[in-house]
């Protein structure tokens, strides 16, 4: 049976350069610099990259723009996805920082990625991942009852 065509919502063309992506980040982040809001940018892109994978991974980069589409799908998706914590930890090491810097950084990214996807993508994307990841990308995390 072929795949079942995207809904249209997720189809449409990203709505702001990664220039533009790049100053949002500056700005949301309080970075000092683009440069700074750029190697920020990159790692935590790169870090979702290893982490989102199917559909929802080609979806995602095509709501991106272009430069940043091509740095998160230069990795390749984990087996096993990390929790969304294990995430900010594996970008820490990676970067050198702290965690908490890392919590910071992950949080401006996915923010204005989260605003890229649209609630419908993100809602699947959300569904795929390991718990941890909503917060990440400013959302509540809701945990069903027993």
């Amino acid at each position: 049976m072929p795949p079942l065509p995207l809904p249209a919502q997720d189809q449409a063309a990203p709505d702001m350069t990664f220039d533009q992506l790049l100053e949002r980040i500056r700005y949301d982040g309080a970075y000092p610099t683009r440069e700074h809001a750029e190697e920020v940018t990159r790692a935590v892109l790169a870090a979702l990259g290893r982490q989102v994978a199917g559909d929802e991974r080609v979806a995602l980069a095509a709501r991106l723009p272009a430069e940043a589409a091509r740095v998160f799908t230069a990795e390749i998706p984990e087996a096993q996805p990390l929790t969304g914590w294990g995430m900010v930890k594996d970008l820490a090491t990676r970067t050198g920082g702290t965690p908490a810097i890392a919590r910071w950084d992950t949080g401006t990214v996915l923010a204005a990625v989260a605003h890229l996807a649209g609630p419908h993508l993100l809602d699947r994307i959300l569904a795929q991942l390991p718990p941890g990841y909503a917060l990440l990308f400013g959302r509540a995390e809701l945990i069903q009852a027993a």
